[in-house]
């Protein structure tokens, strides 16, 4: 794990909103899938939420450099882009007739893998601490 800075609580408090605000985010994009004929994925990568989740993340991730949220916008970098990589990947293989049923199992276990991150994430959040 890494050692992260001491920092007074009050100073936190405006980001520790601003990543329940991009936890919010990236959930609505994912709740879009399941509700709508889109994919969980598919909303998540493409959606308005995650993407303004992710803009806001950029913006704001200098603001606790060295504080234990850092790794809250790391986690949430993380997941956008793994997520991206997946959907590229699911993409190639329905190109091909063969990779269709393996396409499908991307979509759906990065789909599930997607709303685990984002969950796990707010709730660690809402215990104000670091995850790993």
């Amino acid at each position: 794990m890494a050692d992260y800075e001491v920092v007074a609580a009050d100073a936190l408090e405006g980001p520790r909103a601003w990543c329940h605000v991009m936890y919010g985010l990236h959930a609505l994009s994912a709740i879009g899938g399941i509700l709508t004929s889109a994919t969980i994925v598919g909303a998540f990568v493409t959606g308005w939420p995650s993407l303004l989740a992710v803009v806001i993340n950029y913006l704001t991730r200098s603001r606790v450099a060295g504080s234990w949220l850092e790794s809250h916008w790391h986690w949430q970098l993380r997941t956008f882009w793994f997520a991206v990589l997946w959907a590229v990947v699911a993409m190639m293989l329905f190109v091909t007739l063969i990779g269709i049923p393996f396409a499908w199992a991307l979509i759906v276990g990065t789909g599930l893998w997607v709303l685990y991150r984002v969950v796990r994430g707010w709730l660690v959040l809402l215990d104000r601490k670091a995850i790993a």
